[in-house]
């Protein structure tokens, strides 16, 4: 999104180049007997001049009456002589090529008086430029999303049309649309007629319109694992409708990328990367670091890579100049500067605004300077031209950059934290329903109703959050009305990923007293599980298939919980429950005196603040909480504006027991809270779990209006976050961020450029050594902050130097789940309960397969359905070994046919996989396939994974 009010009044710099400087003005008129100046301009082009290539220089002349003898000399050698007319003229005159930066001196003679001038001359760049004209997709922002849809499908239109008209010019000056993103593409496929569709598709055969393969402009750092591939997932199938193929995706506005956008996109088949951020609001050191700097972004596996490239302003070229002679010679004094080393480069062309309409204007200029220049040559393009020309003449020059290029914007959405939270489980849900259909009712998958539902969930994500002044006209309609769009993306994915999962269970004859827990996940699973009332009125005492008791209580929700042994992985296993006593568990969980603690785990809170000052494993004295730093676990931490230094903290708190065991203790530590109605903390541990519950409710009262006006006569919204503090202590640990197929350590696996100040998360954070360390799950909050409060820039930050440089070692971090922090785009306030749920698992050694696995566990977690049928389902319908490679999703193809099985090698070792099918699934062949559900290899028994390697496999069907 473009900030209009910031770029009317400024100058704008890149290095040492500007890019608003005035053009200048003409020649004074000659006065007999004196020198005037400014009368030449360089022309940083090469025209061919009788079979030479010869270099510009610019006259303007303004004369009285007309001259009969317009003498040119350089260096006292006569070049050019002409007559002019009476007026304003202006001409070239031409110099042999320069090879180096020259001072050029000039005399031009008008009767009797001479003009003198010196024009700066630099070599002319032979170099291909592609121009890709494109539109901004801001879903909202400017206008209403609804208006915006309709903007961007009559963009398709026009943009049809244009390279229609230009259709028979010269090859380079021919229109191409590109696509930046794919929603609008989306919504003309659905809402236009069938003419209409023919007519786009053949257009994107012929190239007039060049599809780019994501489906908008996402926070990625916000995206689960599978929203991640479904960002990609639509291109595959609007390119097989066109008879073509997507290998480039655009993205823009948004500064930096999750690591595992690299392995999505090379699910779908992308190999190209037009980086194209705001280039100078909240990006940090993003752009100052990596602007025409092209190089292979790397996956974590090391087998997938992207040419990541982001070109000079980003996607705001055509906002902020004209294309003209002129910018032709500021873009070739920005390569100069930035040391740009290749004789290919590329621009986007966005037209004039944002979501603007395509600009018809660079088709005649392109047209225009290359039939008058021969360099540099400009060339209208794909973005998947552009790459593949660079690639072809430097891909293999080029530097290979392996790690996450942390991304910014994504602290924005903390400022709608129930809704954040709302989609985040949506996608989860909408992932773990996929899998139960396949496990019990795989012929009633409908891949249109998935689609549509992660279509919601994908533009919650988008990054255009609502109105331009959402933060500074909070109760205007327009910032209303977006907003009401926007939050219903979440409402909407959550409602249909209801409706999905439970249409997923649903089984006819169901079984009185009698109830089954599946297994959605790859890897054997037990412990705790909730019965809902109505499926254990028959009575408390409940057993297995075997007749076996298991341990369970009847908790104050009416729930009744029981523990249940391990079962394998993608199973289903049945229990009854029955009249009589529940039966406790072998080792009891229990509470006394701020310590509740079981067999594995022993837990202090302290009784006067509610935090946690003690967390243990049993048998050890080691307190896995760091106080020395002055914080404590699972503190409430309030800032207010950007003053680190004078932090809110929660009041006295009141503990009490909700549920007293023996299967499970769980405590509500109530607190006053500031700019809170209240802060509830919950505390809960059950008997046998090795892990810890954390529920966190935060009542948050709307932020006020500050007392005194800016310099607009305006009130405005006071700046707040908030955040919990998790402070381990861990002797020489180390800090391991788990994002999507891919973990990440602070500072170390981040790649220049990327955000310090925040960072996102996708399931765990772990702070271990060789021997031991602990699991921190985050389910509903996606921001951390890194070894204190750091996370303290409000409205506008244009200078990178006020952005981390640098993240020391640390065994501390902060989950920041709320702010209001930015002056646009995102909500000025929030209010309401919000709840946060983390869980701690203290363990041995680092294992990254089993904090996956875990933090997995708890986000889908094992599904209690009323049984049917007289035979318990106890086989696992796929076996993966070896365990460390995770199932990330097991669903039908869209075609019905086939299952897809997404594969995660989440271990730090390579493997070799094997997927054992139950007769069942009447499975004949797999083979390695992409987003498009393809086959691309041969068949395969096994499969080759390197560590953090993700793999889509397809299985035939017999049938």
């Amino acid at each position: 999104m473009k900030r209009r009010d910031v770029l009317k009044g400024i100058s704008l710099f890149s290095g040492a180049v500007a890019l608003g400087r005035p053009a200048l003005s003409a020649a004074d008129q000659a006065v007999a007997g004196k020198t005037v100046s400014k009368i030449a301009q360089p022309v940083r082009g090469l025209r061919r001049i009788a079979g030479r290539l010869q270099q510009p220089i610019r006259l303007t002349l303004e004369t009285s009456s007309a001259q009969d003898a317009v003498v040119t000399s350089i260096g006292g050698v006569e070049i050019d002589r002409r007559s002019l007319a009476a007026g304003k003229q202006t001409f070239d005159i031409f110099i042999d090529p320069v090879a180096h930066p020259t001072s050029v001196d000039l005399a031009v003679r008008l009767g009797d008086a001479t003009l003198r001038d010196t024009v700066q001359m630099h070599p002319v760049r032979k170099m291909q430029v592609y121009i890709l004209p494109h539109s901004h997709h801001d879903l909202g922002y400017t206008e209403l999303q609804s208006d915006v849809e309709e903007r961007q499908m009559r963009n398709i239109s026009l943009g049809i049309d244009l390279a229609r008209r230009t259709a028979g010019y010269p090859e380079g000056s021919r229109f191409v649309w590109n696509l930046e993103v794919l929603w609008g593409a989306d919504l003309y496929m659905r809402r236009k007629s069938p003419d209409e569709k023919a007519a786009f598709l053949e257009a994107v055969r012929k190239g007039w319109i060049a599809l780019n393969g994501s489906y908008a402009n996402e926070l990625t750092g916000l995206c689960r694992p599978e929203e991640l591939l479904q960002l990609f997932r639509y291109g595959t199938e609007l390119s097989r409708a066109a008879g073509t193929t997507i290998d480039s995706a655009m993205m823009s506005d948004v500064p930096g990328y999750t690591w595992g956008t690299v392995d999505a996109m090379a699910q779908a088949g992308i190999r190209y990367f037009s980086s194209a951020p705001n280039y100078f609001d909240r990006i940090g050191r993003f752009m100052d670091t990596l602007q025409d700097k092209p190089f292979w972004w790397v996956s974590k596996s090391g087998k997938a890579k992207v040419l990541f490239w982001i070109p000079w302003t980003g996607y705001a070229m055509s906002h902020v100049m004209t294309a003209d002679d002129e910018w032709v010679g500021k873009y070739q004094e920005r390569m100069d500067e930035a040391r740009f080393p290749y004789d290919i480069s590329y621009v986007r062309w966005a037209g004039h605004g944002d979501n603007a309409e395509p600009d018809p204007g660079i088709a005649e200029f392109t047209r225009a300077w290359n039939e008058t220049y021969e360099w540099p040559k400009f060339t209208i393009a794909s973005t998947s031209t552009a790459f593949t020309a660079f690639e072809r003449r430097y891909g293999s020059q080029l530097p290979q950059l392996q790690g996450d290029l942390t991304p910014y914007w994504e602290d924005g959405a903390a400022s709608s934290a129930l809704e954040t939270a709302i989609n985040r489980n949506a996608a989860d849900r909408l992932t773990q329903a996929a899998t139960l259909f396949a496990l019990r009712r795989p012929h009633a998958y409908n891949a249109d109703a998935f689609n549509d539902a992660w279509r919601d969930v994908l533009l919650f994500s988008e990054h255009t959050w609502g109105a331009a002044a959402s933060v500074t006209q909070p109760e205007a309609s327009m910032t209303v009305n977006q907003w009401s769009v926007k939050r219903d993306f979440a409402l909407d994915a959550e409602r249909k990923s209801r409706a999905l999962f439970a249409e997923a269970k649903e089984l006819s004859d169901p079984v009185q007293g009698k109830v089954d827990v599946v297994n959605t996940s790859s890897w054997p699973r037990g412990g705790i599980v909730l019965l809902p009332r109505e499926l254990s009125s028959a009575g408390d005492r409940v057993t297995d298939a075997h007749g076996r008791a298991l341990p369970s209580q009847r908790l104050s929700t009416g729930e009744l919980a029981t523990q249940i042994p391990e079962m394998p992985g993608l199973s289903t296993a049945r229990f009854t429950v029955t009249k009589g006593s529940p039966t406790p568990p072998a080792v009891p969980v229990s509470y006394r005196d701020g310590e509740i603690r079981n067999g594995h785990l022993r837990a202090r809170i302290d009784q006067a603040s509610g935090d946690i000052v003690e967390l243990a494993v049993a048998g050890s004295d080691a307190n896995l909480v760091d106080t020395r730093g002055g914080w404590t676990l699972n503190e409430f931490v309030l800032l207010q504006g950007d003053d680190a230094q004078h932090l809110g903290k929660s009041g006295t708190a009141t503990i009490l027991v909700e549920e007293s065991g023996p299967l499970i203790v769980s405590l509500r530590v109530e607190s006053t809270a500031p700019l809170c109605e209240s802060l509830v903390r919950r505390v809960r541990l059950a008997a046998d779990h090795d892990f810890l519950e954390l529920d966190n409710t935060v009542d948050k009262r709307r932020a006020d209006y500050a007392s005194t006006t800016d310099d607009k006569g305006r009130h405005p919204v006071l700046k707040e976050s908030i955040q919990f503090a998790f402070p381990f202590a861990v002797e020489n640990g180390q800090l391991t961020v788990d994002v999507p197929f891919a973990q990440v350590r602070p500072e170390l696996d981040q790649l220049p450029g990327s955000c310090k100040n925040w960072m996102p998360v996708s399931r765990w954070v772990d702070v271990s050594n060789t021997t031991g360390g602990i699991t921190w799950v985050t389910l509903d909050a996606p921001l951390i902050e890194v070894g204190g409060i750091t996370a303290t820039k409000l409205n506008s930050q244009t200078d990178p130097e006020v952005w981390l440089r640098h993240l020391d070692p640390t065994q501390t971090f902060f989950s920041w789940v709320m702010n209001n922090h930015w002056g646009t785009n995102y909500r000025a306030w929030q209010a309401g309960p919000v709840t946060f749920r983390y869980a701690l698992r203290p363990h041995k050694g680092a294992d990254f397969a089993r904090a996956t696995q875990f933090a997995t566990g708890l986000s889908q977690p094992l599904v209690v359905i009323a049984a049917a049928g007289a035979v318990s389902m106890v086989g696992a319908l796929l076996h993966v070994e070896p365990a460390d490679v995770v199932v990330e999703e097991l669903k039908r193809s869209a075609d019905g046919k086939d299952w897809i099985v997404r594969l995660f090698n989440a271990s730090d070792r390579s493997a070799d996989v094997r997927l054992r099918w139950s007769p069942h699934a009447d499975v004949i062949r797999t083979s390695r396939s992409n987003l498009a559900e393809e086959p691309v290899e041969a068949p395969h028994d096994t499969f080759a994974l390197a560590a953090s390697e993700l793999l889509i496999v397809r299985a035939t069907s017999r049938g």
